[in-house]
């Protein structure tokens, strides 16, 4: 067992990262592309979910994997940078839509399958929505495990890292689709089908590959020779 502050240098956390920024882009991209309609009610509520819940609870899985793995810290530094240039690929989008059309290209695609599609990604409402859910969610998520695997000593995985899920998977939902349709994006009409939809995909797909997460879990601590505890930690955005 190591501590955040003895570990210098890490194999495979440049890896892991990377694999967690680009789900992140990916799945918010898909969040703005399609809407799903399942085709059935629960408890009276049509279900229907946006794109990217398709692979945005990779990104937890992979918070969890970062925090369980390296510690708070290291994961913290991991949520700024898909922080950073989930900010980065919105202004990018958002350029490309400011930008004039080529001719041919505005007779077969053209501006307003454009706006419609990947300019949703780089309009204010759901790039508020992206950053502020993805900011509150990851982070709480990050923090209660760090802080539940002190508690229980390291042991019941499953429970630290669904646990911690359902908190940070509850906040993401609720600030993306609120802000979201607040903005516009999202009409008023699917706001209770988006939230409860979108909430229990996220939380089945995190159980159903859990011994993925947990074989990775294991995987990389042996690899890497460290299990951080993170003892006397402060559970801040900014250290």
């Amino acid at each position: 067992m190591k501590s955040s502050a003895q570990i210098s240098s890490y194999k495979y956390f440049d890896v892991v990262v990377a694999f967690f920024v680009a789900i992140l882009i990916v799945s918010n991209i898909a969040s703005s592309a399609k809407i799903v309609d399942l085709g059935f009610s629960l408890f009276g509520i049509h279900l229907a979910f946006d794109g990217g819940t398709l692979l945005f609870p990779l990104a937890y899985i992979m918070g969890d994997i970062l925090t369980e793995v390296y510690g708070f810290k290291a994961a913290r530094r991991a949520i700024w940078i898909g922080f950073v240039v989930l900010a980065l690929s919105a202004l990018v989008f958002f350029v490309l839509g400011i930008l004039p059309p080529e001719a041919e290209w505005e007779s077969y695609a053209g501006t307003v399958a454009y706006n419609n599609i990947l300019g949703g990604m780089s309009s204010g409402g759901i790039v508020l929505a992206s950053l502020l859910a993805y900011f509150v969610g990851e982070f709480a998520n990050s923090a209660l495990l760090s802080k539940i695997k002190v508690l229980m000593k390291g042991r019941f995985y499953f429970i630290r890292s669904i646990g911690s899920s359902i908190a940070g998977h509850l906040f993401d939902t609720l600030i993306f689709i609120t802000v979201a349709t607040i903005a516009g994006v999202f009409p008023w009409e699917l706001f209770a089908s988006l939230v409860l939809t979108n909430f229990l995909l996220k939380l089945t797909f995190e159980i159903v590959v859990y011994p993925v997460n947990y074989g990775t879990v294991r995987l990389l601590k042996k690899k890497e020779g460290i299990d951080v505890y993170d003892v006397g930690v402060q559970y801040r955005p900014i250290g």
